[in-house]
């Protein structure tokens, strides 16, 4: 039995992947300083994190840190934002190259955006990637069940606010446009990856996504619709990707498609949160 090591298993993929993996029966290693203070991929050279990942058979590096539009906006532009990651990806990069695990890093769409910090963090990310021979997927909009407020994206917060407030007041006009996939399907993107790891090369990363683009004004009013809610659009353009749009690869559509509809992945975070 393979032993998975999911590093940023609290996060919103991660939680989902190691769900997933464990009833698929894989053996599943947590490792997020979210669920375990002790836990800190920003400690350079730390025992803990060199067992976790020495006695593993595989490794998902999704820790990074990252939340939704609201976060990056006030974060990414701090110097603990990029200290954070840079600690981040130097403590656990150095292991993976003396350790020489096969592995994943997830990266973003917004990889190439050079006015972004997050976006040059995550491009760093790829390089350190590249040069160990790993496998990079990137993220397009990745949305499920969340549980940080601190960190909620677009999707978990309008349905928050339509619920107890009636009111989705938006971050901008809701115009610009983003490709959004339910968290289970990435789950069946990544295990894919790992099965085939030897099929893809560093140099190609996988675009892991819905390839169906989507209004963000479009989403407010699907899920103000079931609570009776209002949406207040802002006056203002996206300021995170300043509406900048990538045309996803759609390679990976020879090996792994998307299952679930906005809308029914909506559903089911809707009705989860209407649960607790």
């Amino acid at each position: 039995m393979k032993n998975i090591l999911i590093l940023g298993s609290a996060g919103q993929i991660g939680a989902y992947l190691s769900d997933y993996l464990r009833k698929k029966t894989f053996h599943v290693t947590e490792y997020d300083i979210a669920t375990n203070s002790y836990q800190d991929l920003r400690l350079v050279g730390d025992i803990k994190i060199d067992y976790a990942i020495r006695s593993s058979d595989f490794v998902f590096f999704l820790a990074f840190d990252v939340g939704g539009s609201r976060y990056l906006e006030k974060y990414q532009n701090s110097f603990n934002f990029i200290d954070n990651n840079v600690r981040i990806m130097t403590s656990v990069f150095d292991i993976l190259e003396s350790r020489e695990k096969p592995f994943i890093f997830a990266s973003s769409q917004m990889s190439n955006m050079s006015y972004s910090n997050y976006g040059i963090l995550k491009a760093l990310g790829e390089s350190y990637t590249k040069s160990l021979n790993g496998r990079i997927v990137k993220f397009w909009n990745v949305y499920g069940y969340e549980k940080n407020p601190e960190k909620y994206h677009a999707i978990t917060d309008f349905i928050l606010s339509a619920k107890y407030n009636k009111l989705i007041n938006m971050l901008t006009d809701g115009q610009e446009e983003r490709d959004f996939l339910y968290a289970t399907d990435c789950c069946e993107a990544l295990e894919m990856v790992m099965n085939r790891y030897n099929h893809f090369t560093s140099d190609s990363p996988l675009h892991i996504t819905s390839f169906e683009w989507t209004k963000i004004i479009d989403v407010a009013n699907y899920i103000a619709s079931h609570y009776d809610a209002e949406v207040v659009p802002a006056e203002r353009k996206d300021l995170v990707q300043k509406n900048k749009r990538n045309d996803p690869d759609r390679f990976i559509l020879d090996y792994w498609k998307p299952k679930t509809s906005i809308s029914t992945g909506i559903n089911k975070i809707i009705e989860r949160i209407n649960v607790d």
